[in-house]
């Protein structure tokens, strides 16, 4: 279905320099350490990102004038292919709700480091995590250790698409805590991907 598509203004120093030309790879956005606030950034760079939304939750809060009602979605965005954000938004409308939590995952997005760090496979390529690495979120913990090829990805549902989006085949996952909790299951997931950054390896990307 044909759509008018909205042409994008820049309001950031950031957005003004990818849109000029001057930033060519989503990699030198998040190399630059400036936070990325208008999601066309990532856009721009990874048309091929996909959404799937994880958890939509009502929340009450009671104000003055009585119960207020909204919705709260957990939404993760990826390529597939060593790139993952994770996002939250809420709204009384949930189609709202859903669009906000996807445009926070796209200015929340990282690159994955991605190898063979099973000493049971050493392929050398990038089809599960380089080295052990934790995420923590609330009271859950999540571990991912490298395994080889064709174990797939062994963890929970709410985990598996949070790897599965960030390109990862293969790994073992070990958790603790209230990994019932869908949001803090997935954020612990995620940060422990973010950890994959922290250390530098000769592996596969």
């Amino acid at each position: 279905m044909a759509y008018e598509k909205v042409e994008w203004v820049p309001l950031t120093g950031l957005g003004r320099q990818v849109a000029a030309g001057e930033i060519t790879s989503i990699d030198q956005v998040l190399e630059s350490g400036r936070p990325i606030k208008e999601p066309q950034i990532v856009d721009a760079f990874l048309p091929d990102l996909e959404d799937e939304v994880l958890d939509i939750q009502m929340v009450q809060r009671m104000t003055d004038s009585g119960r207020r009602v909204k919705f709260r979605a957990v939404v993760v965005v990826g390529n597939r292919n060593g790139y993952i954000g994770f996002g939250q938004g809420k709204d009384v409308q949930v189609g709202d709700a859903i669009k906000k939590a996807i445009v926070h995952a796209k200015t929340n997005v990282i690159k994955v480091k991605r190898g063979c760090g099973s000493w049971e496979c050493g392929c050398g390529t990038g089809h599960s995590v380089p080295m052990k690495v934790e995420g923590k979120a609330g009271s859950v913990l999540v571990m991912l250790k490298p395994a080889p090829q064709g174990i797939g990805l062994v963890t929970g549902e709410v985990s598996k698409k949070v790897l599965e989006l960030a390109g990862i085949r293969d790994v073992w996952t070990f958790s603790r805590g209230q990994t019932r909790t869908t949001i803090n299951f997935a954020k612990a997931t995620f940060n422990a991907l973010k950890a994959t950054n922290m250390t530098r390896t000769g592996g596969a990307q």
